[in-house]
């Protein structure tokens, strides 16, 4: 036993576990999700692409840019489905035990669904279009500290680097925020990147279908284009992502005047063009849910800023 920074104090993993979380900042649980689940949202989302139900609760609907003008519709276009975490049927991954037994080991028993994501990368895509570039996921979020965040990452099927499959720095949990941006020639809104790492050894995590891996939002990481051609169902590469913040000791901050002010502006703006006149840190608060425990500064009506 040993004392660490990023595991909770009352964790029940095991020792070997957080030993690797600790030096590496990611985790993979092989078998994590059971398989009545997967075929639950993967259904899910396949109806919510084919227009089948009207009763589905997501905020955001992304479409590869390079397939829109293809003449494809449904699953084989929409690449990316945010926010769910009200949907009946989504929830059900979100609040799922074998993933919250381990987001709890990592931040302890107060847990809120800050971020939720059903990535789609369907066959036939730009491999610009379809690969996501290197970055932090703690560059798109206002509250910290960031040892307080976890992200699962379930795959629905195969993942391997032929269809997209996530790639990881090591240890780079334990450095800052760094500054993101748009790569040059970028293909997806949102997907802003960091520059000046291509030296590091990149560690592709392949995985089986239910195979889940647990990350800090520091870890430097990103995803490969999936270059399948075929049109049918095994060209896809289906994931679906929750991150998590413990509840009660974890607080909003402001982004003006910090490297985080570019992607605040876009989703403020992007919001408002929906009718949401928000500021970042309510769109925060409005999309995420308490999954256990108890409840905190995203469940307040104040925040420290």
């Amino acid at each position: 036993m040993g004392t660490y920074r990023y595991i909770h104090k009352d964790s029940r993993l095991f020792d070997e576990q957080k030993q690797f979380y600790e030096k590496n900042g990611y985790l993979l649980i092989k078998n994590n999700v059971d398989e009545e689940l997967m075929n639950k949202v993967c259904q899910r989302f396949v109806d919510f692409c084919n227009g089948k139900v009207i009763d589905i609760n997501v905020v955001t609907v992304m479409k590869d840019p390079s397939l829109k003008d293809k003449g494809v519709h449904g699953e084989y276009v929409i690449n990316k489905i945010q926010d769910f975490l009200y949907d009946d049927v989504f929830w059900e991954y979100a609040c799922n035990k074998a993933v919250i037994d381990i987001v709890e080991g990592i931040i302890g028993p107060n847990i809120t669904g800050a971020h939720s994501m059903f990535i789609n990368k369907p066959p036939n895509a730009d491999p610009g279009a379809s690969l996501h570039p290197l970055h932090q996921d703690l560059h798109y979020f206002p509250f910290r500290p960031a040892d307080k965040i976890v992200a699962s990452w379930t795959a629905l099927e195969r993942v391997d680097e032929r269809n997209g499959c996530l790639y990881v720095i090591p240890g780079t949990h334990q450095g800052p925020l760094y500054k993101h941006e748009y790569p040059k020639g970028y293909k997806n809104a949102l997907y802003h990147g960091i520059q000046g790492f291509d030296h590091l050894p990149k560690i592709y995590v392949p995985m089986d279908r239910g195979d889940t891996v647990f990350f800090h939002p520091l870890i430097l990481h990103g995803s490969g284009p999936n270059f399948t051609k075929q049109a049918y169902q095994m060209g896809f590469r289906k994931a679906i992502s929750c991150h998590y913040a413990d509840s009660k000791d974890t607080y909003f901050i402001d982004v003006k005047g910090t490297y985080q002010e570019n992607i605040a502006k876009e989703i403020e703006e992007i919001a408002s063009r929906k009718g949401a006149h928000l500021s970042f840190v309510e769109i925060w608060k409005a999309k995420s849910r308490l999954v256990k425990g108890l409840p905190g500064s995203f469940q307040n009506l104040e925040s420290h800023l």
